[in-house]
């Protein structure tokens, strides 16, 4: 059963009670990404979530960790590009614990300048770590290809060159704008008593009030129709291709979804079992949909040996090819059905999971849908639902396409991409 509880301040707490467990997950989100920051202040967002466990002024960094490893509970913390998350996991007799401790983050950390120093060398590496993981490298290539001159093309996780500019008074004064009651959601899920755990969020979170209470609203992205490269001296090639998809909210991802299941969101897909299994071509194949507040995505990655490159490209388009001659099966779209209903209920069985689920879907579309309105919504998917999605997707003005690795001849291999996904 679902909850909502609105604060005098603005803050949204959402609630689900999940009786037949012993543990609750508590998340504080904050619509504050790296999409809501601009090529100065890049990574802001991300270095603020590693300043919150620093330190604040009741506990060191060392009693923020100790305060939950005594109880055998989980602390952690997430950035992505529309929203942060600090969340813990215990068991249910001490949500009482871990609401102070988050609360305690979230309003008394210190920023201390030895700290944010000592913080940047960390995040320093953390990017070098991105850069040694071509995977990871070629997918924030496409974003800034697809959504270049829109913030959503930022990384993550900044630059080196900013956060080499990055001061105390930056960090304060994004936070002074973002963390604010109306631009905040509370989510639990698990095993607790809703009056008494309402009664602590009001002692912790009622008197919140920020100078500022700013709310910025995202442009939504023109989607761009570009290649881009980066050579690294590596053995394999690691490449995306990504075009237009489906923004979070709408009815039409699930046809989405259903279509991805088939083409190559798992390794019964077509593009799995044609590139891998049949003609061994690539190590790994996979795709999926991105969806944010107003736009979307659809990426399909592949790692391969540089020699087959072109190939697979071509045998991808003939696979995109014959899915708009010929559409898809009924049968196909029934196991399709059948298998993203059971990975999401498979997947609610998490009081973690759930908490994300309720508090994500609250920040970012101001409601939440229960787990048997989506697998509705999952049954009601139509073969012309599905024709819909496939002219939308696989639309050759659309697409875009990131490499990485050790290739030859970037123009030879440019002009032939051209031909193939342009033309």
């Amino acid at each position: 059963m679902y909850n909502k509880v609105t604060l005098d301040n603005g803050l949204r707490v959402v609630t689900e009670h999940i009786p037949h467990v012993k543990s609750v997950s508590i998340g504080i989100w904050v619509e504050a990404g790296s999409r809501k920051e601009n090529l100065y202040n890049n990574g802001v967002s991300h270095f603020i979530e590693h300043m919150l466990f620093k330190g604040t002024k009741n506990r060191s960094a060392k009693d923020i960790a100790e305060a939950i490893d005594n109880i055998g509970g989980q602390i952690n913390a997430f950035t992505s590009k529309e929203c942060t998350c600090y969340y813990a996991r215990v068991l249910d007799n001490h949500i009482d614990i871990a609401i102070d401790v988050l609360a305690d983050m979230f309003f008394n950390s210190l920023f201390d300048e030895e700290e944010i120093i000592k913080e940047k060398s960390v995040i320093y590496e953390e990017i070098k770590m991105y850069e040694d993981s071509p995977e990871d490298l070629v997918h924030d290539l496409l974003s800034k290809t697809i959504f270049d001159g829109n913030t959503l093309s930022l990384p993550i996780l900044g630059s080196e060159e900013s956060l080499n500019k990055m001061t105390r008074n930056n960090l304060i004064n994004y936070y002074e704008q973002f963390y604010s009651p109306s631009n905040t959601v509370i989510s639990i899920a698990g095993n607790f008593n809703f009056n008494e755990t309402i009664g602590l969020i009001k002692k912790y979170f009622n008197n919140w009030s920020t100078k500022q209470n700013l709310i910025e609203k995202y442009r939504k992205p023109e989607l761009f129709h570009d290649i881009s490269n980066k050579k690294k001296d590596i053995e394999q090639l690691h490449f995306c291709i990504g075009t237009e998809g489906v923004a979070q909210g709408k009815d039409e991802l699930y046809a989405l979804l259903v279509l991805n299941n088939i083409f190559g969101g798992s390794m019964s897909s077509r593009l799995f079992q044609d590139i891998r299994e049949d003609r061994g071509l690539v190590y790994s194949i996979y795709s999926y949909p991105s969806s944010y507040k107003d736009t979307g995505i659809l990426t399909i990655y592949a790692a391969l040996n540089p020699d087959y490159f072109l190939e697979v490209v071509d045998i991808i388009i003939k696979n995109i090819n014959k899915i708009q001659k010929e559409y898809l099966s009924d049968e196909e779209i029934y196991k399709s059905k059948e298998q993203l209903k059971g990975n999401y209920i498979l997947g609610l069985e998490s009081t973690s999971s759930r908490m994300t689920s309720i508090g994500k879907s609250e920040l970012l579309l101001g409601k939440i849908t229960s787990p048997q309105e989506i697998l509705t919504k999952i049954d009601k998917v139509k073969a012309e639902d599905i024709k819909h999605i496939i002219n939308k997707v696989f639309d050759k003005n659309k697409y875009n396409i990131a490499y990485v690795g050790n290739y030859l001849d970037e123009k030879e291999i440019n002009l032939e991409l051209k031909k193939l996904l342009f033309n």
